[in-house]
């Protein structure tokens, strides 16, 4: 039974161990592939914010109709 026990340890060990390096090669690669894209980014780039855009002011009377129906589904469904 401890010769089991002894070859179940080593199998533990054997797996963690496979693991371990395998994530840790995972993290270095992530790494090295941040600072090649830092490197490789264009320096003058400045991100776009977005601008909401709406092509025509909301009608009044649809914004009462919607608000109606909306009030009449919360009232409903509580």
């Amino acid at each position: 039974m401890n010769e089991l026990m002894l070859e179940g340890l080593k199998l533990m060990l054997l797996g963690m161990g496979s693991v371990f390096i395998f994530l840790l090669m995972l993290v270095i690669s992530m790494k090295l592939m941040s600072k090649l894209a830092q490197f490789l980014e264009p320096a003058g780039v400045a991100p776009v914010a977005i601008q909401p855009h709406l092509s025509t002011p909301a009608d009044p009377s649809l914004v009462a109709v919607i608000s109606a129906a909306v009030a009449a589904y919360r009232s409903k469904h509580r």
